[in-house]
């Protein structure tokens, strides 16, 4: 089920804005446990006796709604014309539900899903090209991670400690044993030693031998003197031109890990408008709405819009709408948070998709609903309105690929940081932070640090209103929300010649 935004401010503040908000709260004890979808929400319930307003659960609600049935007016001039008069009342409104229905027997929704099927093939070719380049960048770390476990030998030579020195050594000749001698193929070492007569001291020989000068101080026969000197002079000359040579190779697959991850960044940033059209383009589940009837030609849209206006607190206590004390700065620092007066606008409109000749667009004529409801809210909660909203149903989609990519690709960035940091360490520049692979999914955050574990955030809490916060902010706030959400109501009706509201 799609819970409504109306539900989720009633889920957050339950005593207000949920009809059934006590009910809820004896069932299930606090707001975080309750399911949004059983809240019954409502706007500002409140009374007014001459001059005195007060929050009262058995009040009136502070809520209008407009109609229009015409299937020549559009639902755009009435969005935009709401829009530009919310911001020419400073609220400044944010979209936070766009959705949209069509019958399957419409031309509408045989054109939408065309172009969606192509923004899902372009998301899809951009994908693949996503995916070869990352299995590039596996082998480049997996390649990397062997030179780092070979160079860790040759930086033991150079240890004080006698033993580290002498397991390096003992290391690096076993790997010259398996890399390079074994391609002589009878004549090496390990053939010779395990295949033929006479030579099963070769192996430990080498092993032990320092340099061509030691083998002499060894018992050894002549026979295998005279082989194993050269070995340890191959050794000794594979030794020092195989260092230098992989400590080039190990900043060349650094340089080119590098160009891959740039190359995954700029891919990133392809693909992502196609995932988000993509997505902006299916559309919602009808569910058992009595308006859409398959073969009909109908059209189902939703639209939120809140807007929210802070409460001056300082020129308020000036004009005496609260106490004077509450305009010096010392009390004015001692606030947890800030108070809003917000209106949130919902638009529901059915309307019959015609198509604009020569165009490939449609315009669409039928009835609009358009209802203005007014709250009191704080920083608190609208942070949690944001949360739940992520949460819930509406972005699920979304969501979706969010999580799946987070906890595969979260790793793989500690890999890739590991060894992209290790010049910048020496030359003291600053760290790179970035994510690649979360940026493609509009999760980048720049405050990841490379190396440090990250904490999983926690939930906003909603604390209780305090004794200031219930007499003087939350009802100062509700009594302007009230007046806004009547005033916008009014000044569009007369604005497109109705009857004043009484």
């Amino acid at each position: 089920m799609v819970v409504s935004i109306q539900q989720i401010i009633g889920k957050i503040n339950p005593w207000l804005y949920a009809k059934n908000g006590f009910e809820l709260l004896r069932k299930y004890g606090s707001p975080e446990n309750i399911p949004t979808e059983e809240v019954i929400p409502q706007a500002i319930i409140y009374s007014k006796e001459g001059e005195r307003f007060e929050l009262n659960k058995k009040g009136a609600e502070a809520s209008h709604k407009l109609v229009y049935d015409s299937s020549s007016e559009t639902l755009e001039p009435i969005y935009f014309f709401i829009i530009d008069l919310l911001n020419d009342f400073a609220l400044s409104p944010k979209k936070y539900i766009d959705n949209f229905s069509s019958t399957p027997g419409s031309g509408h929704f045989a054109e939408l899903g065309q172009r969606a099927t192509i923004m899902q093939q372009q998301a899809t070719k951009l994908l693949g090209d996503v995916n070869t380049v990352l299995r590039s960048v596996l082998n480049i770390i997996y390649d990397l991670k062997e030179f780092k476990i070979r160079l860790e030998h040759y930086q033991g030579l150079k240890s004080g400690k006698r033993e580290e020195q002498q397991a390096s050594v003992l290391a690096l000749k076993q790997i010259w044993m398996d890399k390079v001698d074994i391609m002589k193929g009878n004549s090496s070492i390990k053939a010779m030693a395990l295949g033929q007569a006479g030579y099963q001291t070769l192996i430990d020989a080498f092993l032990i031998a320092k340099d061509d000068k030691d083998i002499d101080n060894i018992d050894l026969n002549d026979r295998v003197k005279r082989i194993l000197k050269p070995r340890i002079q191959e050794f000794s000359l594979w030794l020092r031109e195989s260092e230098r040579e992989l400590r080039k190779r190990y900043e060349l697959e650094k340089t080119y890990l590098r160009s891959q991850v740039n190359s995954l960044k700029l891919y990133a940033r392809w693909v992502k408008p196609y995932l988000r059209a993509a997505q902006d383009l299916e559309s919602k589940e009808p569910g058992m709405e009595p308006e859409l009837v398959k073969t009909f030609n109908t059209i189902m849209l939703e639209l939120t819009l809140l807007g929210k206006t802070e409460l001056n607190i300082h020129d308020e206590a000036l004009k005496g709408n609260l106490p004077a004390d509450f305009s010096g700065e010392r009390f004015q620092r001692t606030l947890k948070r800030k108070y809003y007066s917000c209106i949130l606008v919902d638009f529901t409109f059915r309307g019959i998709p015609q198509r604009v000749s020569q165009q490939a667009h449609y315009v669409f004529g039928g009835r609009a609903e358009v209802t203005f409801r007014a709250y009191s809210l704080n920083d608190d909660e609208l942070k949690k309105i944001d949360e739940e909203m992520k949460k819930s149903e509406v972005n699920d989609i979304l969501s979706l690929i969010e999580g799946t990519t987070s906890d595969s690709l979260g790793g793989l960035e500690e890999e890739i940081n590991s060894f992209l940091e290790e010049e910048t360490e020496k030359e003291e520049k600053p760290k790179d932070s970035s994510n690649p692979f979360l940026a493609m999914f509009g999760v980048y955050n720049e405050k990841n640090i490379p190396g440090k574990k990250e904490e999983k955030p926690k939930g906003i809490i909603v604390t209780p209103d305090s004794w200031i916060e219930i007499n003087h902010f939350r009802p100062l706030t509700a009594f302007n929300a009230k007046e806004l959400v009547f005033n916008i109501f009014d000044v569009y009706k007369k604005a497109h010649g109705m009857p004043s509201y009484t």
